[in-house]
């Protein structure tokens, strides 16, 4: 632990070298943040319900997916970059360390970044939790609190799934955005409004509903559309300790498929 401790606290140090230069890399991620918000915001100004949510309830949507996809994203997002790894051979230098490869690809970076978007979707969080008519009790409190976490496991589980088709199809880099970030920007709206087949995908191929609404359902006490009952929403837990026993099986069978960059 303590060569991952010294090999990120260097990654971030080098970040915040250049402070001006860091501080548009933020300025940029809020400016993401707040477009991705403003997009909500304009939906709204035209309905009053979407998909069962008003207003506020989509915001609080919004949040929960965004603080869950921005926290993932910045701490393993970077494993994206296997591709090019694969390509020059790099990866080779990974397997020859005593430490396991993946928590080495995920250690080797930090994009602090990120975090610009995390604290938009903190702020339209803490603005729009006490606008929602949510009934308090020890078992809601718990979840509000165990959401965003989940929700950061799920997209992290999702990204080291998409690293780990890489071994076969090495450029196959945008198909699996489409499954990470599409599966991000799925879960910022309300899945009752997706076709049936496309809920279920975005629910149990790509858990996006688990990650921000299938939560809300509890919180709001909606019962939820055709599929996603309202109890899913405890669940959370259990669909992210399994995506991430999928994403930890592909991994490792990616692995023993590689065979070098050879020369």
């Amino acid at each position: 632990m303590r060569a991952y401790r010294v090999l990120l606290g260097s990654r971030m140090r080098s970040q915040t070298a250049y402070r001006r230069s860091f501080a548009f890399d933020i300025l940029g991620s809020v400016g993401i943040g707040v477009v991705e918000f403003a997009e909500v915001y304009i939906i709204f100004t035209n309905v009053d319900v979407l998909g069962e949510l008003d207003f506020a309830a989509a915001a609080l949507l919004f949040a929960l997916a965004n603080v869950g996809f921005s926290v993932a994203d910045m701490v393993v997002g970077h494993v994206d970059r296997l591709p090019a790894y694969l390509r020059e051979g790099t990866l080779d230098a990974f397997l020859l360390r005593p430490l396991p490869v993946l928590a080495q690809l995920i250690t080797s970076d930090i994009s602090l970044r990120r975090l610009g978007r995390t604290g938009v979707a903190t702020a339209v969080f803490a603005v729009a939790l006490p606008l929602n008519d949510i009934v308090w009790t020890p078992a809601t409190v718990t979840l509000v609190v165990v959401a965003p976490v989940t929700a950061a496991a799920i997209f992290a589980a999702l990204f080291v799934c998409a690293a780990a088709i890489q071994f076969w199809l090495v450029e196959g880099g945008e198909f699996a955005n489409a499954f990470t970030y599409g599966g991000a920007y799925a879960s910022e709206y309300p899945a009752s409004i997706y076709s049936l087949p496309m809920r279920l995908l975005f629910s149990f191929v790509v858990p996006a509903a688990f990650a921000a609404y299938l939560p809300l359902l509890v919180l709001l006490d909606l019962p939820g559309p055709a599929g996603l009952p309202q109890w899913l929403g405890w669940c959370t837990p259990l669909a992210a300790a399994v995506i991430w026993a999928v994403a930890l099986a592909g991994w490792r069978a990616g692995l023993r498929h590689y065979t070098g960059a050879g020369s």
